[in-house]
């Protein structure tokens, strides 16, 4: 069993912990080393990987850390065809996780199933890059540009999981209401609905949506909150749980299984996958 016990992983909290980047920190060095290496100027670096000098700057300084972009032409430019920066973009981009998620992206990205119940906004693996940005850019405190930026591309990243060999199997159930609950503009929630329509139709995928007038048939499993259900690469079985930036990872064989009936509820209350996917091109526009 995972060592995660019912443990509470910190949030974001420490603005220091947050900003502790150790890996792109030794990527920005050795970049450096093999420029200084190769005889390159900050700015003649630049002109290869199509950056400018002060872009460059700010990565070996640790300004602005390294994007995956830079990575990619990094590794075109100067890797020599040693692989170390395509090999860095995956710990790269780890570091950009909040500190409560980074632990949980690990074992998102092997894991063979993954069951989603969302309360508010539609689940992270599933939003498009416009919905993301409107809600990371929503949220309080501020979050600064860079940031976001970083967020964002590290939230799509999340989104291989989808086509990965071996397949992994992914379930979403959704609040109705979180259909016609608008991030940014009318136009991006048209959007990332539509994107999620796409996404139920994939063979690995199934999303439901759970009605908003389930209370008035007596019951309704959904009101203690979100979850996520997990079966990790070595076949055991976790719950994430995240509100107000903190997240608890729960691993404890009862306490899972307690979890786990009461997400099998939610799932036995929702819209079966086609009439979800028709009230969610509804919703969308699509239908008429």
């Amino acid at each position: 069993m995972p060592k995660a016990e019912g443990r509470r992983q910190k949030a974001e909290g420490s603005k220091d912990k947050d900003d502790e980047r150790p890996t792109s920190q030794l990527v920005a060095e050795i970049a450096r080393i093999i420029r200084l290496e190769k005889g390159l100027t900050q700015d003649g670096l630049g002109e290869l990987v199509r950056y400018t000098g002060s872009a460059i700057s700010a990565m070996e300084t640790g300004a602005q850390p390294v994007s995956d972009q830079m990575l990619e032409r990094l590794e075109e430019a100067i890797g020599d065809g040693r692989g170390i920066f395509e090999v860095a973009r995956r710990y790269v981009l780890l570091e950009k996780y909040p500190v409560r998620f980074r632990h949980f992206s690990r074992m998102e990205a092997k894991a063979f199933t993954i069951s989603s119940y969302e309360t508010l906004v539609v689940d992270g693996l599933f939003q498009t890059k416009e919905y993301a940005r409107a809600l990371i850019n929503g949220g309080y405190p501020p979050v600064p540009k860079a940031k976001v930026d970083e967020l964002v591309e590290a939230r799509m990243a999340r989104k291989a999981l989808f086509d990965r060999d071996p397949t992994a199997m992914i379930e979403l159930i959704v609040e109705e209401s979180v259909l016609s609950r608008p991030f940014g503009s009318e136009e991006i929630l048209r959007g990332q609905l539509s994107s999620l329509a796409r996404d139920a139709r994939r063979d690995n995928v199934t999303v439901q949506v759970l009605p908003k007038d389930q209370g008035l048939k007596g019951t309704y499993a959904g009101a203690r909150g979100p979850m996520k259900l997990v079966e990790t690469e070595e076949h055991d079985h976790v719950v994430y749980l995240e509100i107000e930036d903190e997240s608890i990872l729960v691993s404890n064989r009862a306490k899972v299984s307690r979890l786990a009936q009461r997400y099998a509820k939610i799932r036995a209350q929702a819209l079966s996958p086609e009439q979800s996917l028709g009230l969610i091109e509804w919703w969308a526009g699509e239908q008429k």
